[in-house]
């Protein structure tokens, strides 16, 4: 009878562990992209009272163009991690400037298809961002190094001076730099 109950509890804790991971990507902010999850054992977790004030400094290029790049849906997930966490919309502030070889994730369709013959697949992560609260930047001497204009973007972003300026005017605000 022992060995009867010391089974049926350990099938127990494993159907629990196994449902524990199959958990549902949460989309808290963010909607349909950045899916992260519940970690019910975490004790470190944003404190949602707080402002979080996040400049992601996007460099990094899609490792894979015909997919969304895992540093675009990392801005994502990053928002979504706090909101999950009880931080609301409003409390979080997050500029996304792009600059090197992260500006091509940028690109319009037209001219993403033209470099990589697909549409962009990042688009609709960007206008979800856009949607969150979250502001695009990009590069002004990016463009003019790479001999892009304005108009080959998508028309969601805003022309930055430089990324290494706005990086240490938003610094000096307060904002916490995170390189992607």
């Amino acid at each position: 009878m022992k060995t009867l109950h010391f089974f049926l509890f350990c099938a127990a804790v494993f159907f629990l562990s196994v449902a524990a991971m199959a958990q549902t990507p949460q989309y808290p902010i963010v909607k349909g992209f950045g899916g992260i999850y519940e970690i019910p054992d975490a004790t470190e977790r944003p404190d949602g009272t707080l402002e979080y004030k996040i400049l992601v400094d996007l460099t990094s290029a899609s490792e894979d163009p015909k997919q969304i790049s895992r540093f675009v849906d990392n801005v994502a997930r990053l928002i979504n991690l706090h909101g999950l966490a009880g931080v609301t919309k409003d409390r979080i502030k997050v500029k996304v400037v792009l600059h090197g070889g992260g500006i091509f994730s940028v690109l319009n369709d037209e001219n993403y298809k033209k470099r990589y013959e697909v549409n962009n697949p990042n688009l609709a992560v960007f206008a979800a961002l856009e949607e969150a609260g979250a502001e695009i930047l990009v590069c002004g001497q990016s463009l003019v190094a790479r001999k892009l204009k304005t108009s080959d973007l998508w028309p969601g972003v805003t022309i930055a001076h430089s990324a290494l300026t706005t990086i240490t005017t938003y610094a000096m605000q307060g904002y916490t730099v995170l390189k992607f």
